[in-house]
């Protein structure tokens, strides 16, 4: 059975709590992650993720897949809070908030629960800073049928408010790890693998190289790209030619194009 109570108070327990998640300090100590928005909800119900708690503004306009939702979250022996918007955007740092949000169980992110045959194409990153390119390159990761985004060493936290929000649903598609490069490249070599790096070191035309699957393509740093020992650790070195006063790509966008060129090659 559910169970439903509304909250009236800034000061409310709950909603410090919540507000909380919002640091990843306390993420990682509770294991907990906010999301919010109906269509992300959504995506996360239908890829069989339910939120362990539903928070709901007083108010809102009703909706069938809110209905849907509050009917699954309920089932799954959910809890159901209800706070006015005011409070709510306090919880999700928006004045504009959305008028559902929900608590979710933080996923495993260990190497070893990957399967790297699940797919033809995998997603690194190395150093990736900014939420908003982690959530992009999860996008692309979910676009082009990838097995998820492996994320290493220092990188943005995949399960902040902000890469949620600007994974569009792909954070509960998508496979994320985390790892460092030694326990990324131990765990690579152990099985087939081609480690393919976006990078100026002697590469090979991104059109004309040599993609094999499982093929791992991976971008690096916004500012520093990849270090040079990771690139020469790589099986193959890539470059997308630019052809205006730019003399490199967005890291995430990279990932994408290169993502979508390995696996027309891939598909052939």
């Amino acid at each position: 059975m559910t169970y439903r109570r509304t909250i009236t108070g800034f000061s409310n327990p709950l909603v410090k709590f919540l507000r909380s998640l919002r640091d990843k300090k306390y993420r990682k100590r509770e294991q907990r992650f906010l999301a919010e928005g109906l269509r992300l909800l959504t995506d996360a119900r239908e890829s069989g993720i339910l939120p362990e708690m539903l928070v709901m503004a007083i108010g809102r306009a009703p909706h069938p897949l809110l209905d849907q939702l509050e009917q699954a979250v309920a089932a799954a022996g959910g809890e159901v809070v209800e706070m006015d918007q005011e409070i709510l955007a306090k919880v999700t740092g928006k004045d504009n908030p959305q008028a559902v949000a929900g608590v979710f169980a933080e996923f495993d992110t260990r190497l070893a629960n990957l399967d790297r045959r699940a797919a033809p194409i995998w997603l690194v990153a190395q150093a990736l800073r900014d939420p908003g390119n982690l959530g992009t390159m999860l996008r692309t990761g979910d676009a082009v049928g990838a097995g998820g985004v492996i994320l290493i060493d220092d990188c943005a936290d995949p399960f902040s408010v902000e890469a949620v929000r600007a994974s569009m649903g792909a954070i509960f598609t998508q496979k994320v790890a985390l790892a460092r490069w030694d326990e990324f490249t131990d765990w690579l070599r152990e099985d087939e693998g081609q480690l393919v790096a976006a990078s100026l070191r002697d590469p090979t035309d991104y059109r004309k190289a040599p993609y094999a699957a499982p093929c791992f393509l991976m971008v690096g740093n916004e500012s520093q790209g990849l270090p040079a020992e990771y690139e020469q650790a790589c099986d193959l070195r890539v470059t997308i030619p630019m052809r205006g006063r730019a003399d490199s790509l967005n890291a995430a966008v990279a990932g994408a194009v290169l993502a979508y060129e390995a696996l027309a090659h891939l598909d052939t």
